[in-house]
């Protein structure tokens, strides 16, 4: 039985009165989406703004109906059994929601009672621990930072020991301290068991962490993979360099382009050697030239900019 199943998940938001007046269908932000995750796994689920990961996480959730599908978390429809399904999710939301009126281990205590959970301490203080917060635990959740903020929330996310946690875009705008204190917790809780679903934009995390990725597009799934088997489909190699000056159109094209920092897909060390003598040959100076291998921010560009196939699906 997986930890999560998705079975043909359409979701279309309606119109607005004029779009209706004008005979529009609404938005369809999920299109036949069906794809499972397994007990135990570090799953990733990418896409751009506006793909529907959103939607995905609110159905997930219970916080939205989806038009067609339905979504089972460990067996238990998220509808129909919407308490049983709720006990199995721990979800760590991307928007900063907190309650002014309480310290941290007040809001900890609050969250295990909605669960039923009595005499929750001992996980509370290891919580706080684990998470950086122990010194934090008598202070009004107003007087932390963005940062800190966040960290409370995935506390209150594993408040209740859930064996399926849903993490979207958790590091969103935090320092690197946070970053590596709530990976190392999280990559504990998954190798004791836990099931973990990570959206975010920070595709190196993506990479490091999840076993097998989902990316969608306009609301479909375009590739279902391993992460290893992802990274095959990319061009062996990427030329990497500095210039201040514009490439060629030709070049232009195919680059990922960071301030100075341009980026190539070269598959040879022949396609390596036709890049730089078309630099040469358009006059334009690099520096700090080298070479690495194709990581999954080179196969998510492709397959969102479509020049690739989306890659077959694989369970």
């Amino acid at each position: 039985m997986p930890a999560i199943s998705f079975q043909s998940v359409s979701k279309t938001y309606a119109s607005s009165r004029q779009q209706k007046t004008q005979g529009g269908n609404g938005l369809r932000a999920l299109d036949d989406v069906s794809f499972d995750i397994e007990e135990g796994e570090f799953f990733g689920l990418l896409g751009p703004n506006g793909a529907g990961k959103t939607s995905l996480i609110s159905i997930l959730a219970g916080l939205s109906r989806p038009t067609a599908g339905r979504v089972n978390v460990r067996g238990y429809d998220v509808h129909t059994h919407y308490a049983q399904a709720r006990r199995q999710l721990g979800i760590v939301p991307q928007e900063l929601v907190f309650d002014p009126f309480f310290n941290v281990r007040e809001t900890l205590r609050i969250q295990s009672g909605y669960f039923g959970i009595a005499n929750n301490e001992a996980w509370i203080d290891e919580l706080l621990q684990s998470l950086g917060l122990a010194d934090k635990a008598t202070a009004n959740l107003r007087q932390l930072s963005g940062g800190m903020k966040r960290r409370v929330l995935v506390a209150q996310a594993l408040v209740h020991k859930p064996p399926v946690i849903v993490l979207d875009e958790p590091t969103a705008g935090v320092d690197v301290e946070l970053r590596q204190t709530l990976w190392q917790f999280v990559a504990r809780l998954n190798k004791q068991g836990s099931t973990v679903l990570l959206t975010t934009h920070y595709l190196e995390e993506a990479e490091a962490l999840c076993n097998r990725i989902a990316m969608l597009k306009k609301g479909q799934l375009i590739a279902l993979n391993r992460t290893s088997e992802l990274l095959k489909s990319a061009a062996s190699n990427v030329l990497r360099f500095k210039t201040d000056g514009n490439l060629p159109w030709a070049l232009a094209q195919h680059a990922r382009i960071t301030g100075r920092i341009v980026q190539l897909p070269a598959r040879d060390a022949g396609e390596v050697e036709q890049l730089l003598a078309s630099l040469r040959e358009a006059g334009v100076a690099i520096e700090d030239v080298e070479m690495r291998k194709a990581d999954l921010e080179d196969v998510f560009i492709d397959l969102m900019a479509g020049e690739q196939t989306p890659l077959e699906v694989a369970r």
